[in-house]
């Protein structure tokens, strides 16, 4: 029986994270930010851990949260992996809080919801995937601070002595 060869892309080329693991990571981010929303209603409606099952899905939920949160930052950047799971918990908080709880949205809620997506979508927008050089410079700088060594005390893999 003979398979059909592996189709790779340039997405999936060693050095670079995958396609298919960034819109895992985001799918992920996405479920852990609807799982923040839904720990922050049920944690409104289990009454101090009184109430069973609001109790048991505010568990649930919460940690399901952080523990979907985690996966997905494996592959994405903390900054902004964190901001719109936070963001996201915020806003779909506020919004079925007014739709299961009758609670009041405002103009000012409305104008700093919308500065919280402005603020995600900006991050989103300005994160790029590869990073500066003045980055790379610092990490090194703060390795030699730190005890790592420097090119000039690197020993060359071919023969051993100190690059120059």
């Amino acid at each position: 029986m003979t398979t059909a060869p592996q189709q790779t892309t340039a997405e999936d080329s060693p050095g670079s994270p995958p396609g298919g693991a960034t819109r895992k990571a985001w799918t992920l981010l996405f479920v852990a930010a609807a799982f923040e929303v839904v720990f922050a209603l049920s944690s409104a409606a289990n009454e101090g851990f009184t109430v069973l099952v609001p109790s048991i899905v505010t568990v649930v939920t919460g940690g399901g949260g952080v523990y979907l949160l985690s996966l997905a930052l494996k592959t994405l950047d903390v900054g902004i992996g964190y901001t719109v799971w936070t963001g996201i918990g915020a806003v779909g908080s506020v919004v079925f809080g007014a739709v299961l709880y009758g609670e009041h949205i405002t103009v000012g809620k409305v104008v700093c919801l919308l500065a919280i997506i402005g603020g995600v979508l900006g991050l989103h927008m300005t994160t790029g995937s590869e990073p500066a050089e003045s980055d790379a410079t610092e990490s090194d700088a703060a390795e030699n601070r730190a005890g790592g060594n420097s090119a000039a005390e690197t020993p060359s893999q071919e023969t051993g002595e100190p690059q120059k």
